[in-house]
């Protein structure tokens, strides 16, 4: 069996499956980070999501929030969104169907910040809203959760008063007033309540996910590479087996042959 494991075929065999494996590995590996990251975003929304709300001002005292740790902490805030300024994030998805978020620049305490008022759907006919629920005007008074920005999306366009992701500092490139870059906040009320407003955002689901059954899967499969690699070697073996038992019986039936040949004369 090592004879023939050391051969060059076989040596190949084995090369393969340990590339095999260590690739395997990697996945396995990969889908267990996964696992850590979803944990980790479940754990914080049940820490943060129910906390009791905090005022923004006192909050923002301090300078930039690092807001991956803060997020969905409830805030309470009041101020004045900026009418006109509204701005849809695209291909945002709901429930099964695909929408728009509404953006809307809020002044409170000197600063600005991004609000997310919540999810609109598409149009019956067209990429666009059929109706865009109009901002409230004058004094607001709102709660809603500390959220980070989200990444740039590389090659992702968007139509005028639209963009692809809330990436806050692509945001600040054309809105009319600076506003805070380190985080926006996901709406959850507003007083005085507005006739038609968005569907707010939904508490994050709880669910970490198949990760773990994925983990597993992967480190099988580069045990299981090992197992077919031994189980395809123990066959040759004893196929080379079989041939040389054959050899053996057939050397014999010829010299028993020669023996009686010779007894004949």
């Amino acid at each position: 069996m090592f004879r023939l494991l050391l051969t060059r075929r076989w040596l190949g065999y084995m090369a393969l499956t340990i590339a095999f494996a260590v690739v395997a590995s990697m996945f396995g590996m990969w889908q267990w980070e996964r696992r850590g990251e979803a944990v980790a975003a479940i754990e914080k929304v049940e820490s943060n999501y129910d906390r009791d709300p905090i005022p923004l001002s006192a909050l923002i005292k301090s300078g930039p929030l690092s807001a991956q740790e803060l997020e969905w902490i409830p805030v309470i805030a009041t101020g004045r969104y900026l009418v006109g300024e509204e701005v849809l994030v695209r291909t945002r998805p709901r429930a099964g169907s695909v929408g728009f978020e509404v953006l809307v620049p809020f002044v409170t305490d000197g600063v600005s910040v991004m609000v997310n008022r919540g999810w609109i759907p598409t149009g019956e006919t067209q990429d666009f809203p059929d109706d865009v629920p109009d901002t409230p005007p004058g004094a607001i008074e709102l709660l809603g959760r500390i959220k980070p920005t989200e990444p740039l999306l590389p090659g992702r366009g968007a139509p005028q008063g639209q963009i692809a992701s809330i990436h806050l500092g692509s945001l600040q490139q054309t809105s009319s007033v600076e506003i805070r870059e380190d985080f926006f906040l996901a709406l959850g009320e507003e007083n005085p309540p507005p006739v038609q407003p968005p569907l707010p955002t939904l508490r994050p689901d709880l669910d970490e996910g198949p990760h773990l059954s994925y983990t597993f899967q992967w480190y099988l499969f580069a045990l299981m590479a090992f197992g077919g690699l031994g189980y395809m070697l123990r066959q040759e073996v004893r196929s080379h087996r079989g041939e040389d038992v054959s050899r053996k019986a057939s050397r014999d039936d010829q010299e028993e042959d020669a023996l009686l040949d010779g007894a004949g004369r």
